[in-house]
């Protein structure tokens, strides 16, 4: 394989959790008095801070973003704290890999940083990961390349020699942009037409086959 460096996102990308996120931004819509708007969870999803709240200002400009914002993750971790977070097919398998290739990986997520800690911990894929960034790290979240710039340089690496796995359209457009190989495996939003993105997979264990088979 080529790449000896890689990052991954959490939410959605190695953890089943997206789904969570997207149902309590509906529960805060209506807590709020909104009507859910069909398009914020795409558009919310990946980003974090002040990024995050420009987005909810956007749709629910009558809310309090703060407020909007705290109560969702709180609510997420209520959920999380309980049951535990749910890993995505393939994912433990194209960890174990690049590891044993030797591969320096990193996790560069929205979350906060304790939750990011909290999820690997419980998962059992702590152990894979030679850096952790969350996005209170960095000034612009995704879609803004930051937060990969930053990642990359935690395990000593040019951004082009890295590969990034995303699976929100706002991850995807910081990955491009901070000139990684950046792979999209969908979660909920499947890519838009003229997405510019280095490559699609279905799955993870897509994304392991061509990684071994020298085509990724």
């Amino acid at each position: 394989m080529n790449k000896k460096f890689a990052i991954f996102d959490m939410d959605g990308l190695l953890l089943d959790t997206e789904r969570l996120y997207q149902k309590s931004w509906v529960e805060m819509a209506r807590a709020f008095g909104q009507l859910p708007a069909p398009a914020f969870p795409s558009a919310v999803s990946g980003t974090s801070g002040e990024g995050m709240r420009e987005v909810i200002r956007r749709y629910y400009p009558a809310v309090d973003p703060y407020a909007f914002q705290a109560g969702c993750l709180a609510r997420v971790d209520a959920v999380l704290e309980k049951q535990g977070p749910p890993v995505k097919p393939g994912a433990g398998e194209l960890l174990e890999y690049l590891s044993v290739q030797g591969v320096n990986i990193a996790v560069a997520s929205s979350s906060g940083r304790d939750r990011i800690l909290s999820n690997l911990r419980a998962t059992g894929l702590e152990r894979f990961f030679d850096a952790v960034v969350n996005g209170q790290q960095v000034e612009r979240g995704k879609p803004e390349p930051d937060i990969f710039f930053l990642a990359a340089g935690e395990i000593g690496c040019p951004p082009g020699d890295c590969y990034v796995f995303e699976d929100s359209l706002n991850g995807v457009r910081a990955g491009m942009a901070a000139g990684c190989i950046t792979v999209m495996v969908p979660d909920l939003v499947p890519p838009p037409e003229g997405l510019v993105v280095s490559r699609v997979c279905a799955s993870l264990h897509e994304a392991r086959e061509l990684i071994e088979k020298g085509l990724l």
